[in-house]
């Protein structure tokens, strides 16, 4: 299975390497590449010359979208502020544990719900799913894992995101159970529908 993982969108583009510019139009090409999620972000002008032609055919492609660059913002003055879904995500994310693994499926749906992250693929990865969200402000691209929770399952994992939500990563919280009984269908309505995203 995937590792979770966070590509954030370039600042240049990938071949010309020249600096884009805010609001500038770029293509974003996903593929897999030795075993691994590959990001391209690239300008229009090196897309239409050296990246639009039979890019769906090339070998390990996965997606392809437009987006709109935004310029990082001045760094705010430092200031102590509580967690957001996001940022307990991104914390997760970082840590790579599997008994987070249902609670940052969770978060995702919720941040896909209020439209901060976008599905841009889904992919079947030994015998399981794997959605590629994007937030579009930032450009960062997450793989999260499906855990195929189970409705027995989801009072327990509701319990542990509130439990991170109110507390973050520093309070230990209660792990969620993840053994898939053989005779419950998984809670498919959680993913937020089955449609295929445009590529």
């Amino acid at each position: 299975m995937t590792d979770w993982n966070i590509q954030s969108r370039a600042h240049a583009c990938r071949a010309c390497e020249a600096p884009f510019a805010n609001q500038q139009p770029y293509h974003t090409l996903l593929a897999f590449e030795r075993h691994e999620l590959v990001r391209q972000d690239v300008c229009e002008a090196c897309w239409a010359a050296q990246f639009s032609e039979g890019a769906k055919d090339r070998k390990g492609f996965i997606s392809h979208w437009v987006g709109e660059y935004q310029a990082p913002p001045a760094a705010p003055p430092e200031a102590i502020q509580k967690d957001t879904a996001e940022s307990i995500l991104r914390k997760l994310m970082e840590k790579n544990d599997p008994q987070y693994r249902a609670a940052a499926y969770i978060l995702a749906v919720m941040l896909e719900r209020k439209k901060i992250l976008k599905v841009k693929a889904q992919l079947r990865e030994n015998g399981g799913r794997v959605f590629v969200y994007e937030q579009p402000k930032t450009g960062d691209v997450f793989t999260i894992p499906d855990p195929e929770l189970q409705l027995n399952q989801l009072e327990a994992v509701q319990r542990q995101v509130a439990a991170l939500m109110e507390h973050g990563l520093e309070t230990p919280v209660e792990p969620a159970a993840y053994i898939t009984p053989p005779e419950q269908p998984p809670v498919a309505a959680l993913a937020g529908g089955n449609e295929e995203p445009a590529n």
